[in-house]
């Protein structure tokens, strides 16, 4: 058996159809939150079916699964290809349908055809008659995925049924937020996945430990070698160095005990032993400046510890990004970044398109629309195939230098990032 999901829904009912300016980072927050604290994936629930609405939905999407760091799944409002195709390429990694594959099972078969069973899900009511040969019907038409739909409580042995006989992943969902029960109920359903929909804050790793206790697999954190291994200092600790997983930057340094190891495991938050004071200590517990692991390393001699984290706010208690900002010695050097310097060119496009500056040859493009820029777009791809034609290499170098340039600006006119584009390349990778 896989690992069991936990997903957490991210939107709320009632805000459907609202403009995305204004709940986008809303919505944002809350799916980084929930992915920081252990949840394997987000859920944007109960898009609308009206037309009018459908953008403003889209937009939300868009903003969550730039930031969610867990793959996002959606639900509601499909009824035709290309709401599907919006979705997906909004971001969402799973659409479910609900009433378009009940009207025409035929139309399972089609979005499964065109984008694959794995992006495709179907939501099915556990009040419905002859659930199982529906379930049957939607897997056989290519359905990766099923939801069902309902009070899962009480109907485990349908679930488990069901399960059994599609041999596809099961997803039910529930508001309750007590843990044990949630826990009963997938060990008692065999469900592959629980989508938490209440409005309380529901504790992912603590509900994933309490799986775990049960013999149901879930994703933890698990240490790969053992802290009795560990070569500790003369107090019976080891050094911890904490790094930023997304641009390395070095944040601070700290000790751990066994016991604050286990509880950085087990919580999924950093947690030190402090000297000065003798106990346990979570990073944010007062300041709210949590660190959430993404990846601990120890070192060759196992006596000092790399953990990548999420760092939410500051790291150092005197205000600053990290406690290492002090310089004490320096040579020049060259510290150029190819990703900071895509970066800080975009970011200047960026700048350039919200506060335009006479003369500028980026709000000369801008200002004469995305017709200018793509017809520069093509002529830079023409001048590198023909300087690729000249022995001299330092003329790619220009050509290719002059393309990315107004790739960029096109980049910016329609709305995609860096981000975008290296995290398509990831996946392709």
């Amino acid at each position: 058996m896989s690992n069991v999901k936990i997903i957490t829904k991210v939107n709320i009912c009632e805000n459907i159809g609202l403009i995305a300016n204004n709940l986008g980072i809303d919505y944002c927050v809350r799916a980084c939150q929930y992915s920081n604290e252990g949840a394997d994936e987000v859920a944007f629930m109960d898009m609308t079916v009206l037309e009018e609405n459908r953008e403003a939905d889209i937009e939300e999407i868009k903003f969550v699964a730039k930031k969610a760091e867990v793959p996002l799944i959606v639900y509601g409002g499909v009824r035709r290809m290309e709401d599907v195709k919006k979705m997906l390429y909004a971001g969402a990694e799973l659409v479910y349908i609900g009433q378009a594959a009940k009207e025409d099972i035929n139309f399972v078969k089609e979005m499964s055809d065109r984008f694959g069973s794995e992006k495709i899900g179907v939501t099915i009511s556990l009040s419905d008659s002859h659930i199982k040969e529906y379930a049957l019907n939607c897997k056989k038409m290519g359905a990766g995925h099923i939801w069902l739909l309902g009070n899962p409580i009480g109907n485990e042995r349908i679930i488990s049924d069901i399960k059994e006989a599609v041999g596809i992943p099961v997803m039910v969902d529930t508001d309750v937020d007590d843990i044990n029960k949630i826990t009963e109920l997938v060990k008692a359903s065999k469900a592959d996945a629980i989508l938490y929909t209440g409005s309380n804050h529901i504790d992912c790793m603590s509900l994933k430990y309490a799986m775990k206790r049960e013999g149901i697999p879930v994703n933890t954190f698990e240490s790969a070698v053992p802290f009795s291994e560990f070569k500790l200092n003369s107090e019976g600790l080891i050094p911890c160095i904490v790094q930023d997983y997304k641009t390395n930057e070095v944040l601070m340094m700290a000790y751990m005990n066994e016991e604050s190891y286990n509880k950085t495991l087990e919580t999924g938050r950093m947690t030190y032993f402090s000297r000065s004071r003798n106990k346990l200590w979570v990073k944010g517990e007062e300041s709210t400046h949590f660190q959430f692991v993404k990846e601990l390393i120890i070192d060759c001699d196992k006596d000092t510890i790399l953990a990548k984290v999420s760092q939410i706010g500051v790291a150092c208690h005197t205000g600053n990004r990290t406690c290492f900002y002090t310089p004490l010695a320096q040579k020049e050097y060259n510290s150029t970044n190819p990703l900071t310097v895509f970066n800080d060119v975009y970011n200047t496009i960026v700048d350039r398109k919200k506060h335009p500056k006479e003369g500028s040859y980026t709000n000369y493009l801008f200002d004469k629309g995305i017709d200018k820029i793509l017809k520069k777009v093509g002529e830079e791809c023409t001048e590198i195939v023909i300087a690729a034609k000249n022995p001299d290499p330092e003329e790619i170098k220009y050509e290719i230098s002059d393309f990315l340039y107004h790739c960029m600006v096109l980049m910016v006119e329609r709305g995609v990032t860096w981000d975008d584009i290296m995290k398509e390349l990831d996946n392709r990778h």
